[in-house]
């Protein structure tokens, strides 16, 4: 299999990751990431934490979206998803070193694992969206 067909599926993967992610901090699953918010990070943007989830949820259906959507933009969006997953991860260690439970969050082990899988997103991301052969 091409190269070029497993960055397409890899992407495709990532995108439908991002929108369940978003929909879950939007809907179902939003009551529980606000506990996850560090409280510093309410003091450091300004505003509650229901706000900073919904932010969150709304930048990955954006990102998802514009993953699938703008192929000439994918390495700019690539850029900006690994710079989200980059972003949210001091929320990660906080998370961690506080023992605080999220939504499929509620062992240490679990939040420790967590804290591997941030760098393999943005990786995941940043291969995802390298330029293709032939571009």
């Amino acid at each position: 299999m091409s190269t070029s067909i497993l960055r397409t599926a890899a992407r495709w993967a990532l995108a439908a990751l991002l929108a369940a992610a978003g929909l879950a901090h939007l809907f179902w699953l939003r009551r529980g990431f606000r506990i996850a918010v560090p409280p510093w990070a309410t003091r450091l943007l300004h505003t509650d934490k229901d706000m900073i989830v919904v932010a969150s949820g709304a930048a990955e259906l954006l990102l998802g979206t514009a993953l699938v959507a703008l192929p000439r933009e994918r390495r700019r969006i690539g850029m900006a998803t690994a710079a989200f997953f980059v972003a949210v991860f001091p929320g990660n260690v906080h998370q961690w070193r506080e023992g605080t439970p999220a939504p499929g969050l509620r062992t240490d082990r679990a939040r420790l694992v967590r804290l591997f899988l941030q760098p393999a997103l943005v990786g995941w991301a940043l291969w995802a969206t390298a330029p293709q052969e032939g571009s």
